[in-house]
C-alpha cells in the first residue's frame, strides 16, 4: 500500500540517495530531482536546475507530489551569495509546486544552525549540547534563509513542515560535497598503498572533545517518521546517531580497520595545536591525490578512477578543524517518539565494508 508520492530534492547526494532508498523500501512512490537525472533503482528521475524557474516548472508540471524532502544546496564564494542562490532555488521549487497536492515538506540543514556559516564558525558560541530552541547566531547563514522560505511557502500553500539538523552525515554515496566517510576511506587507502602516515588532519579541540555524527539511514528514518506523525509536524529536530565519541579513539579504530598505525596529536606533540598553520589538513596532504588514485584504481580494478568524485577534502577539513566541541541534544526527538539509534563506529566500518565490496576502495 503506497504511503504517498515523495519528491526527493537532491536525489544524487548522500542524504537524498539514502532517503530515496529508504522511502522506496517503505512503500512510497519516489521522484528524484537533481541537475542530472538519477539512475537509482526505483526512483523516477526528474532533471532540472532549480536556479532556472521555467525549467523547474516544466520538469514538475503535472506531478501529484504529496511530500517534499529538500536535501540539496549549492556552494558559492561567499555566505551572502550562498543565501541568495539557495533561497532562490527553494522559491523556484515551491512556485513550481503551487498547484500540486503537497501536504508536507521537510528541509535538511545541519549543525551550522548553531555554529554559524563556513565564514563565521563559532560566531554564536552556543553551549553544548546544542538544542533546537537556541536562537540563531549572528551573521549570514543560508540555513536560516532556507527555513524562512520554507515557512513562507508552508503558510501560503497550506502544508506542514519539518526541519532536520544532522551533524556530519556519513553513508554510501558518491559525487557529493559532504561525505566524510568516503573521504576518510579514500585517504586511508592512499596512506596504505603509498606508505604515508595516517595523520589526523584536524584541531586539538576536535581530537580531544566529545562529538557526534549522523548515519544517513538514521536521518532517513527520522525524516519519514516526522513527515507521517501528526504530532511531530511543524517542528525542528536535531538528528544524530545517539552516541558520542572522541576522535582520539575513533581515529585509531579507523586506522586498525585499514591496517594502519594512526597518528594523532599525542604523537605529533606540542607543536600541533588549533592554529591552522600547525595542522596538516587533507587538502594539503592530498594535493597529489588525483594521479595517485588513478594508479591505485588501475592496479586494483576500482570502479572510479577520479578521486574528485569520491573525496571532499575541504569539507572534512572544515569538520575536523573546528575549535569548539560539537554535541547535539536529541531529547526533543525522543520525547516526540523517535528513538532510533546507531553506533557511529559501526556506521563507519559497515560503510568501509560496502565500499570494498563494490570496488570503490581496494
Amino acid at each position: 500500500m503506497r504511503k504517498g508520492t515523495a519528491l526527493v530534492v537532491g536525489a544524487t547526494g548522500i542524504t537524498g540517495s539514502n532517503l530515496a532508498s529508504h522511502l522506496i523500501a517503505s512503500g512510497w512512490t519516489v521522484y528524484g530531482l537533481s541537475r542530472r537525472a538519477t539512475e537509482q533503482s526505483g526512483v523516477i528521475p526528474v532533471a532540472a536546475d532549480l536556479l532556472d524557474p521555467s525549467a523547474t516548472e516544466q520538469a514538475l508540471a503535472g506531478l501529484a507530489i504529496t511530500h517534499v524532502f529538500y536535501c540539496t544546496w549549492i556552494r558559492r564564494d561567499s555566505e551572502k551569495a550562498n543565501v541568495e542562490a539557495n533561497s532562490q532555488m527553494m522559491r523556484n521549487l515551491f512556485a513550481a509546486l503551487e498547484t500540486a497536492p503537497v501536504a508536507h515538506a521537510s528541509l535538511v540543514t545541519g549543525t551550522k544552525q548553531y555554529l554559524g556559516s563556513f565564514e563565521a564558525y563559532g560566531s554564536g558560541r552556543i553551549e553544548t549540547p546544542f538544542r533546537e530552541s537556541e536562537p540563531r547566531v549572528p551573521g549570514d547563514n543560508f540555513y536560516y534563509a532556507l527555513e524562512d522560505v520554507l515557512f513562507e511557502a508552508a503558510e501560503r500553500q497550506g502544508f506542514t513542515w519539518n526541519v532536520h539538523r544532522p551533524h556530519t552525515v556519513i553513508g554510501h554515496a558518491r559525487g557529493n560535497a559532504m561525505n566524510m566517510g568516503v573521504t576518510l576511506a579514500v585517504y586511508a587507502s592512499i596512506c596504505r598503498e603509498t606508505g604515508r602516515a595516517f595523520v589526523f588532519p584536524g584541531s586539538r579541540t576536535q581530537w580531544n572533545a566529545l562529538t557526534d555524527m549522523t548515519d544517513a539511514l538514521v536521518l532517513a528514518r527520522q525524516m519519514e517518521w516526522a513527515a507521517t506523525t501528526p504530532g511531530a509536524a511543524n517542528q525542528a529536530f536535531n538528528t544524530v546517531n545517539g552516541d558520542v565519541f572522541r576522535w582520539r579513539r575513533m581515529w585509531h579504530e579507523i586506522g586498525e580497520y585499514f591496517g594502519l598505525e594512526a597518528q594523532g596529536l599525542e604523537i605529533q606533540g606540542p607543536a600541533a595545536s588549533d592554529d591552522p598553520a600547525s595542522m596538516q589538513p587533507l587538502e594539503t596532504q592530498m594535493a597529489d591525490a588525483e594521479s595517485i588514485w588513478r594508479e591505485i584504481a588501475a592496479k586494483h580494478g576500482l570502479v572510479e578512477p577520479d578521486v574528485t568524485k569520491l573525496a571532499s577534502w575541504w569539507h572534512t577539513d572544515a569538520d575536523l578543524g573546528r575549535d569548539q566541541e560539537c554535541v547535539n541534544d536529541t531529547t526533543k526527538s525522543r520525547d516526540f517518539g523517535f528513538d532510533h539509534f546507531r553506533e557511529t563506529r559501526a556506521a563507519f566500518l559497515d560503510l568501509f565494508d560496502r565500499l570494498r565490496a563494490e570496488r570503490i576502495i581496494p
